[in-house]
C-alpha cells in the first residue's frame, strides 16, 4: 500500500457535509422523504442562533447538516443566491485539530478559521477551517469531547430546550433508512487545467495520494466529455474526485455546472449501501428520478460479464436501471439520480461495491448518453 493520509495527515473519516440551502427546514423533509435520513438535531432561533437554521440528517455513518441564512446580507444567504443548492463544507473528523491545521497551512491552503473550541452543557468540539475549490471549504473536527447529539450548539429533535421542559423545540417523525451505510467518494467539477492543481493541492494539504486516472479518450462520448482523477487515504475512507472538462462537439456536462454553479463545486456524492435494489427502489417510492440508460446497455453487460456466476438478477437490475461494471479485484453496482434541485448541479450516485476499487470506467459511456440527453432536454448540449 502507499503511503496513506493516516501516515502523514491523519484523518479518522468524514465528520459531516455542511450544505447551504435555501430553506433549511424544506430541505431536511426531502432528505427526509425521499432519501430516509433521520433529523438528530437542529440549531437556530430556538436555540439562541439568530443568524442561521441547521438541521442534521443522519443515515449510516453520514452526517447532512442543512444551513439557511435567516437574513439579508448574510454569507449564507449570499452563497445560496450565488449557487443555489450545494455542498459549502467537507469536513474531516481528526485526532488533532491544531496539527492537521497545521499540516494544511504548511501544504499551501489558505486559512479560512483559525483553530478554535466551542462548547454547551453537552460538551466542547474543536475546529478549524481551509479554503478549497471554489467557494468550498474543508473543517477538521474533533468532537471527542462532546456528548450531545452533533456539535455544540446543537439541540437534539424533539428536545424541550429547558430543564422543566414542557414543550419539545421540534417534534418530527424519523425516516425510512433506505440503506445508505456511508459516503464512498466525493466527486467536485472544476475548470479546464485545474485538475491537476486540485489532485496535487489535496496530496499536500490532505496527505491523499492519487488512485486512479481517466483521461479523456477513455471516458469522452460524442459530445460531453470530461478528465478525471481520484485521491484517497489509502484505506478507502475518504475518496476525493476531481473532474475537469474536455474538449467535445458541444457543452461538457462539467463546464454545465459550472456555468449554473457559478464556480468550481461539489458535483455529486456516491451513498454506499449493501442492497442497491432495496435503497433504489425506497428511493423512487419517495419520488427520486434517476437517469435512464439504453435497453441495449444490458445486452452489452451480457456479453462482457457472467453476471449468473456472481448471483446477479439483470433483468431485475435492469427494471431499476442500475449500472454493473466488473475488473479483476470485484464487481460493482451503481445508480445515478438526476439533479436533485432545480439548478442542473448536484446529484446523487448509489453504489454497492464487491472488492472493486474503481469507479465504473465501462459504464461511463451510457452514463454520459444519459447525461447527454437531460441537457439536450434542458437544451444546454
Amino acid at each position: 500500500m502507499s503511503e496513506a493520509a493516516t501516515d502523514r495527515q491523519p484523518l479518522l473519516g468524514y465528520h459531516h457535509l455542511r450544505y447551504h440551502v435555501g430553506n433549511a427546514k424544506q430541505a431536511a423533509h426531502y432528505y427526509r422523504t425521499a432519501f430516509g435520513f433521520t433529523p438528530i438535531a437542529c440549531s437556530g432561533p430556538e436555540t439562541g442562533n439568530r443568524e442561521s437554521s441547521s438541521w442534521v440528517m443522519a443515515q449510516g455513518d453520514v452526517r447532512l447538516v442543512l444551513t439557511a441564512g435567516l437574513l439579508p446580507g448574510h454569507r449564507v444567504t449570499d452563497q445560496h443566491h450565488r449557487h443555489g443548492d450545494g455542498v459549502r463544507d467537507i469536513s474531516f473528523a481528526v485526532p488533532d485539530v491544531d496539527a492537521a491545521f497545521a499540516y494544511a497551512l504548511a501544504g499551501g491552503a489558505k486559512p479560512v478559521t483559525e483553530p478554535y473550541e466551542i462548547g454547551d452543557d453537552r460538551g466542547t468540539a474543536r475546529m478549524a477551517t481551509v479554503a478549497s475549490y471554489g467557494d468550498t471549504v474543508h473543517t477538521f473536527v474533533d468532537a471527542s469531547g462532546c456528548t450531545g447529539p452533533f456539535l455544540p450548539g446543537f439541540r437534539a429533535v424533539g428536545d424541550t430546550g429547558k430543564p422543566d421542559g414542557l414543550r419539545p423545540l421540534w417534534t418530527v417523525p424519523p425516516g425510512r433508512s433506505i440503506g445508505i451505510t456511508g459516503i464512498d467518494h466525493i466527486v467536485c467539477n472544476v475548470p479546464l487545467h485545474e485538475m491537476d492543481v486540485w489532485t496535487e493541492f489535496y496530496q499536500r494539504v490532505l496527505g491523499l495520494t492519487q488512485l486512479v486516472h481517466y483521461d479523456d479518450e477513455s471516458v469522452g462520448p460524442q459530445y460531453t466529455s470530461m478528465m478525471s482523477k481520484v485521491v484517497w487515504d489509502g484505506t478507502g475512507k475518504i475518496k476525493l474526485n476531481v473532474n475537469e472538462p474536455a474538449q467535445g462537439k458541444s457543452l461538457s456536462q462539467i463546464q454545465e455546472y459550472l456555468n449554473y454553479y457559478g464556480t468550481s463545486g461539489v458535483q455529486h456524492i456516491a451513498f454506499a449501501t449493501d442492497d442497491i435494489a432495496t435503497t433504489v427502489t425506497r428511493m423512487r417510492e419517495g419520488g427520486v428520478r434517476f437517469m435512464r440508460v439504453p435497453d441495449t446497455y444490458y445486452d452489452e453487460v451480457r456479453e462482457r460479464a457472467d453476471v449468473d456466476a456472481l448471483g446477479l438478477d439483470l433483468t431485475a437490475l435492469a427494471e431499476l436501471d442500475v449500472l454493473f461494471d466488473q475488473d479483476e479485484d470485484g464487481h460493482l453496482l451503481q445508480l445515478f439520480t438526476e439533479p436533485a434541485q432545480d439548478r442542473p448541479t448536484l446529484f446523487y450516485e448509489i453504489i454497492e461495491r464487491h472488492g472493486t476499487r474503481g469507479f465504473g470506467i465501462t459504464n461511463f459511456k451510457a452514463l454520459f448518453q444519459a447525461i447527454e440527453r437531460e441537457q439536450a432536454a434542458r437544451g444546454n448540449l
